[in-house]
């Protein structure tokens, strides 16, 4: 599936996600200092290893680090499902070292049940607590991805699908954020 293809079908999600409490934001271009992508084929455009997350007040408002030099990112994935049902909301922490690498995903599922919406809060509200003393700022981590509850969760390296194609780097489920070179920029679509 293309990037395009999945973006549309988180989209189609965001009032779901809003109706939750837990996303300031969706569907558009979150940007910075105003990055300018590389030039195809430079190195700086290849699979990254490392990368950059830019604290925001929208879907990256709970990242930075903790007290003691780990780095975080609390978050909301989701399921899309069918259009039969079965979409599936998350409360998802995923931690990192000090060097970004990646230590432990804690995931709880909510299911599609928009009346668990309080319990989700809590929930999510109860794992930012548990950090202790963070500071809310800017990212480097690497990409991961974890298998929970039958399907992949983390920030999912994408390769090329065509010459003109670039590489992503994807929150998932739901491929609510997807970040390309340069790495370092820190900037997302939504």
């Amino acid at each position: 599936m293309s990037h395009g293809t999945r973006l549309r079908a988180a989209l189609a999600v965001a009032a779901l996600l809003a109706a939750s409490g837990l996303v300031a934001g969706c569907g558009a271009a979150v940007s910075g200092d105003g990055c300018a992508p590389p030039r195809q084929g430079s190195a700086s455009a290849g699979r990254p290893t490392r990368f950059a997350i830019n604290h925001d007040a929208f879907q990256a408002r709970h990242i930075g680090h903790t007290a003691d030099g780990r780095q975080f990112f609390l978050t909301t994935p989701f399921d899309t499902g069918t259009e039969e049902g079965g979409g599936r909301l998350f409360v998802a922490l995923y931690l990192f070292d000090a060097a970004g690498r990646f230590l432990d995903a804690r995931i709880d599922d909510f299911g599609d049940d928009a009346g668990r919406a309080a319990e989700r809060e809590r929930a999510y509200d109860k794992k930012l607590k548990g950090l202790g003393k963070v500071t809310f700022d800017r990212i480097e981590v690497e990409p991961f991805g974890v298998e929970r509850f039958g399907m992949t969760f983390g920030l999912i390296v994408s390769e090329p699908e065509s010459d003109d194609d670039i590489w992503w780097v994807t929150a998932e489920p739901g491929d609510y954020m997807a970040f390309s070179a340069p790495w370092d920029c820190g900037e997302y679509d939504t």
